[in-house]
């Protein structure tokens, strides 16, 4: 009778779930009474992989802002150039490395298979499962055929494949079929847990800063890997302990290394054409929930030759767009860069002008959240703080991530 009883219950419950997954829209405002997606977690594609997946099973990790009672996840074939499909997808509780709880089956609009269209993207039904925040989400998808996927190249933490050939392992509790590891996410690019009682989904977006470049270095000669140190990892936990329970938020991801801003002169390797307002739409407007934006860009513009006004007048656009949606806007100032030219600070402190002026961006944003305040040298201002410097002079280390999480003002985001 309990056995009969919980299924039953969780048959309701996942009816539920799908119903409002149906009428879901992918837009970013919080939505009416009622709505409780919210994106936990997200890593944003940039790129094709170099190698194709054939006969095989990957198993894709997500460490969670924050948990509820079910999840969904979204895959995309954004750089595709012919459709992806994939043929079994499960979704489990990591118990460490390869390892998992029971793996539940995940279907895509009632069916256990999905293709994706060329650039393209979809996500999947509802699935019960119980998570909580800093729970690491294990997505496990088998490709029959051979697919090309699309990928987030720094996860800073190990994923796994099987080998080519080896077959659907996406039902495994066990690791032992996925002797493989990536340091990149394939095709999983964010996932959404339903959850009433949060408030919104927070999204840190920018480039390596907020990717979370540096955040590995422990010290000299000391690295960490998959201990989730990034200051956008740091404000999650933050959120969860220091806000009251009426106020919790989410924090998804949204960095990815090399971009800029705005369209520079001189386009950064292997990131052409994901500048902030080309990949707006996709990578913070897509999510589910979103109540802000912490907006960190600026370095990469500076270094690709943009001037400050071609700096501020990205910065004007893509706020407009934001607020268009409901969306608060904090903004970061540019950070200290050791290897600007003169001409490249004189631009930085005018745009750092813009963004101070008035404390909110002389009416196109919310407020500022300074984090040139937190990185700066003293005795040299134009470089970052020495005991937060990884060594290259634009990316700080453990420390200074969380020195960054430390100086956001949690009470701005709710």
């Amino acid at each position: 009778m309990t056995r009969l009883r919980t299924s039953v219950i969780a048959t309701i419950v996942l009816a539920v779930l799908s119903t409002a997954t149906a009428t879901a829209t992918g837009t970013a405002a919080a939505g009416p009474p009622g709505h409780a997606w919210f994106t936990s977690w997200a890593q944003s594609q940039e790129r094709l992989a170099a190698t194709p997946l054939r006969n095989q099973s990957i198993r894709m990790l997500a460490h969670l802002s924050q948990g509820g009672t079910a999840v969904r996840f979204r895959l995309q074939n954004t750089f595709g150039r012919q459709p992806l499909t994939l043929d079994r997808a499960t979704v489990a509780i990591s118990t460490g490395g390869a390892t998992t709880g029971t793996p539940k089956r995940v279907t895509f609009h009632g069916r256990r298979s999905v293709t994706i269209p060329a650039g393209g993207e979809t996500w999947s039904d509802a699935t019960v499962l119980a998570t909580r925040p800093g729970d690491d989400v294990a997505i496990s998808v088998f490709a029959a055929g051979e697919v090309l996927p699309g990928q987030h190249n720094s996860a800073f933490r190990d994923n796994y494949l099987t080998p080519p050939g080896a077959g659907d392992h996406t039902a495994d509790t066990t690791g032992e079929a996925y002797s493989l590891t990536t340091g990149s996410t394939l095709v999983v690019s964010a996932v959404d847990v339903h959850n009433p009682a949060l408030k919104g989904t927070v999204v840190p977006f920018g480039s390596s800063v907020v990717d979370g470049v540096g955040s590995t270095n422990c010290g000299p000669g000391c690295t960490e890997i998959g201990t989730h140190k990034r200051w956008t990892d740091f404000l999650a936990r933050r959120i969860v302990a220091e806000l009251p329970r009426t106020s919790q938020l989410a924090v998804a991801n949204a960095g990815i290394s090399g971009t800029t801003s705005a369209v520079c002169p001189r386009s950064p390797e292997g990131v052409a054409g994901l500048d902030a307002m080309a990949r707006l739409e996709r990578d913070v407007l897509s999510l589910h929930g979103v109540k802000s934006v912490i907006y960190y860009y600026g370095t990469n513009d500076l270094a690709n030759g943009c001037t400050a006004n071609e700096i501020i007048t990205s910065y004007r656009t893509v706020f407009g767009r934001l607020r268009d949606a409901g969306i608060d806007v904090h903004v970061t100032p540019i950070t200290p860069r050791p290897g600007y030219t003169d001409q490249n600070n004189i631009d930085r402190h005018v745009v750092a002008g813009f963004v101070r002026n008035g404390g909110d961006c002389t009416g196109t944003c919310t407020g500022v959240t300074d984090f040139d305040q937190v990185l700066a040298d003293p005795v040299k201002p134009n470089s970052i703080l020495p005991a937060y410097d990884t060594g290259d002079g634009v990316h700080v280390n453990i420390a200074g991530q969380e020195a960054l999480a430390n100086f956001v003002a949690l009470r701005d985001l709710v």
